[in-house]
């Protein structure tokens, strides 16, 4: 039964939609100060080694050039928590793209001119970019991402994987994968008495000036960052960058304004990035399916600089039914660019890996798909042993199966054609956690019937203004339209950053908190509302502190039919369904758009984004938007997304989990599933690019002995 239609969950279009579409939404690179300069960075051209020689010189001869910027003269920084941001500090080159100087001019063009002239030598050491699953120098970290433990181990694996009726050993290998937003990173800053102003493309304004004041020796009140509009992250942004950095360091050196925008060429090496990771993956089960051991083993590959470890195992430990289970993560430090988060960061990569293991789990056991996740699901959190807040998988891959047609699917593979095409179908499941972090926001009515929500919120292109406008108004208990909201900058009630899934469930509840006090304060008055108005603050530090009683995750179902053309070996989806439980949806109409955004960018991941590491060189050879491929319009023929109607009361008062990335965790799965449906072979590399499906094709069963 349908939950009935409020303020929170109607289809309100978003608040910010006409200035975008007008050109009047500023973006960190759109906002110039008078005066303002420009920065250009320089990126080292050698894998490791040591600058010995920069010509300053020639540069600052150049047309409107005002300062050369490099480990030499550039402002002394603090010990930041992120060792990436040290930049300019030392002559040390730790890898290819690491930046080495920053030429400062009065426009883009001579900014750039100048970066270009600037000669710098070195002295090279031997690199080491190559990733393998046999290297000595592999180690265990004491933790992946978030804080799991590297390692979980329940009941004795080794004995139920021996003793399994059937079993599954796979190995998958998934390349390094870019964020490439669609707004590149920049920022503007600027220094007035000792205050320094900068405007960020960020997910976060807080992190931005914690980072900076540590930098830079201040006190965080001196600080001020601002994320007004964010034109796509991705998780690339999620952390403070270069850009913000550098450009503070120039109007610092230069007592001017500075803006710094990086070419998307120099993106793959300076912002972060999904690692490459390879993973063996064990079940073990009996004869009617159900799962007696699981091992999900994954090796990745982390900087010199600073220490990131992709958790991809983490998901097998809270997926299905596991009572011998054994997750580990293993890295090892290369000569490479820095990893860090890249939209479902773990889940995304080590999903593929499990749910393509299911996928052949089922045909090993000769089970549908979809039945033997049904048998395998868990009656509590597997990893925790705590009960679900509520887990509805099955529902998901129930209505699933039956809005998509799969009780009509011909099981075997490699038997459904139209002419040269392959057919078939797959599916995968997906989770993601529910994650929540202490958030502050305030409330104020005024004489003029106007409710200001003030949160330092970031709306990464989501929809956070409207939707928190939306819990606003029905913790009020009135019409949207009396509701304004103010995000985006540090200056603002402290927020958490636009990650993990985590943002509108932790601003929504202090929203919603300060919403309801000043309702209450509102009720309470027994004179007229005061000349200034009345406002009120929330802090939800004390409830988000609370160790939770539940394993909170939102789930889904993917539902995937492509096609396989013999004869070019290219891979298409044709029509892809996802249905997601995850808590009360907020905004129907940007719910929609997140969960088919997710999906597309899985779709991708299956079939085309991919970085390839040059050996020789230490860099990745795919750095901008023509050699590294993410889907169009073309690419994306039928996307359907629904949800299941959740009432889940263990979450916040709104209900509500994080949908920004549940829509990519599956997707990738399903379509490499569908494409062994269709084909009749198993491909475990991800992207399934044409050269792979042809190589793989070779004398498959499907083609009946047909020439391509």
């Amino acid at each position: 039964m349908s939950r009935p239609t409020t303020v929170l969950g109607a289809p309100a279009v978003r608040r910010e939609a006409r200035e975008k579409v007008a050109g009047a939404a500023r973006y960190a690179a759109e906002h110039t100060p008078s005066g303002c300069l420009y920065g250009w960075p320089v990126p080292a051209a050698v894998p490791r080694g040591r600058v010995t020689s920069l010509g300053t010189a020639e540069v600052l001869d150049m047309p409107g050039v005002l300062a050369v910027l490099s480990h030499e003269n550039a402002p002394r920084l603090g010990q930041p928590d992120d060792p990436t941001l040290r930049l300019l500090q030392d002559d040390r080159v730790p890898h290819r793209g690491w930046y080495v100087a920053l030429v400062v001019a009065d426009t883009l063009e001579n900014a750039r001119a100048g970066a270009a002239a600037l000669r710098v030598g070195y002295e090279t050491e031997e690199h080491d970019v190559r990733l393998t699953d046999d290297r000595p120098d592999i180690y265990t970290p004491e933790e992946a991402n978030g804080g799991h433990p590297a390692v979980r181990e329940r009941g004795d694996f080794e004995g139920a994987y021996a003793a399994a009726d059937v079993r599954v050993d796979a190995s998958y290998r998934l390349t390094a994968l870019h964020n490439h937003p669609m707004e590149p990173h920049a920022a503007t800053a600027h220094w007035h008495d000792g205050r320094l102003t900068v405007r960020d493309s960020s997910q976060g304004a807080g992190p931005v000036r914690d980072a900076l004041a540590q930098l830079f020796g201040l006190d965080r009140k001196q600080v001020t960052a601002v994320s007004e509009h964010v034109g796509g992250g991705f998780g690339s942004k999620g952390t403070p960058r270069p850009p913000v950095v550098l450009a503070a360091m120039a109007a610092r050196h230069t007592g001017r304004p500075v803006k710094v925008a990086l070419p998307r060429r120099q993106l793959p090496a300076v912002v972060g990035h999904r690692a490459p990771t390879l993973h063996h993956v064990r079940l073990g089960a009996g004869a009617d399916g159900r799962i007696t051991a699981l091992a999900h083993e994954v090796v990745t590959q982390t900087s010199r600089v600073r220490e990131f470890v992709e958790q991809a195992a983490v998901p097998a430990r809270v997926m299905y039914v596991s009572p011998n289970s054994r997750t580990v993560h293993r890295v090892v430090a290369l000569d490479v660019p820095t990893p860090s988060w890249m939209r479902a960061p773990g889940e995304a990569p080590g999903m593929y890996a499990l749910e393509s293991a299911m996928d052949e789990l089922a045909v090993a056991t000769g089970l549908d798909p979809v039945e033997l996740r049904l048998r395998n699901e868990p009656a509590t959190e597997p990893d925790s042993g705590l009960p679900f807040s509520s887990r509805n998988l099955t529902a998901c891959l129930r209505r699933g199966a039956e809005v998509f047609g799969w009780q009509d699917r011909d099981p075997r593979p490699g038997v459904t054609r139209e002419g040269d095409l392959l057919l078939g179908t797959g599916v995968a499941a997906s989770t993601y956690p529910v994650l929540i972090a202490p958030s502050r926001a305030s409330a104020h009515l005024g004489h003029d019937g106007v409710h200001r929500i003030r949160v330092n919120a970031t709306d990464i292109g989501t929809g956070a203004r409207t939707v928190l406008a939306q819990i606003a108004a029905e913790a009020l208990n009135t019409p949207l339209e009396t509701v304004t909201v103010e995000i985006g900058s540090s200056d603002l009630p402290a927020a958490p950053l636009a990650g993990g899934s985590c943002g509108t469930a932790s601003w929504g509840w202090a929203v919603h908190k300060a919403c309801t006090l000043l309702a209450k304060r509102l009720a309470d008055l027994r004179e007229p509302l005061p000349a200034e108005g009345v406002t009120v603050s929330a802090d939800t530090r004390e409830e988000t502190g609370k160790e939770p009683a539940h394993a909170r995750h939102a789930f889904g179902a993917v539902f995937c039919e492509t096609q396989v053309d013999t004869v070019t070996g290219e891979v298409a989806v044709r029509r892809m369904l996802g249905v997601f439980a995850a808590g009360r949806i907020l905004n129907a109409r940007t719910a929609r758009s997140q969960f088919i955004g997710g999906m597309t960018m899985g779709i991708g991941m299956a079939l085309m984004e991919g970085s390839t590491m040059d050996e020789r060189f230490g860099d990745y050879a795919e750095c901008d938007l023509a050699s590294y491929h993410v889907p169009v319009c073309a690419d994306v023929h039928s996307v359907e997304a629904q949800w299941i109607e959740e009432d889940d009361p263990y979450l916040n008062p709104m209900g509500s989990k994080g949908i920004g990335e549940i829509g990519i965790v599956g997707t990738a799965a399903a379509v490499a599933n569908a494409v062994h449906h269709a084909t009749g072979v198993r491909l475990r590399e991800l992207p399934l690019t044409p050269d792979k499906m042809l190589h793989a094709l070779e004398g498959s069963p499907a083609l009946n002995g047909r020439s391509r």
